[in-house]
């Protein structure tokens, strides 16, 4: 299993669907197009890969080996940019 936690100093704004985040460590701000957003809003839920994976599943359409790699991507960067602590 593998936990996401967000740290304190990274905000979060929905604008219509998609998303900014800020890092105010840093004064970065990074976009989310409406895939992303949502993946963001899951792991902020549920702090668990396997139950966004899961949750996503089952909205979404897509291969599951797809789905899996996309998230894993996903959520390494946000690692590599200290918007989420593994």
């Amino acid at each position: 299993m593998i936990r996401v936690a967000i740290p304190e100093t990274v905000l979060f704004r929905d604008l219509d669907g998609e998303a900014v985040l800020l890092a105010t460590d840093s004064g970065r701000y990074f976009g989310l197009n409406e895939v992303g957003t949502r993946m963001w809003s899951l792991l902020r839920l549920h702090g668990d890969v396997e139950a966004v994976c899961r949750a996503l599943l089952a909205e979404y359409e897509v291969p599951e080996a797809r789905l899996r790699e996309d998230l894993a991507q996903f959520v390494g960067t946000l690692a590599a940019r200290g918007l989420v602590k593994i």
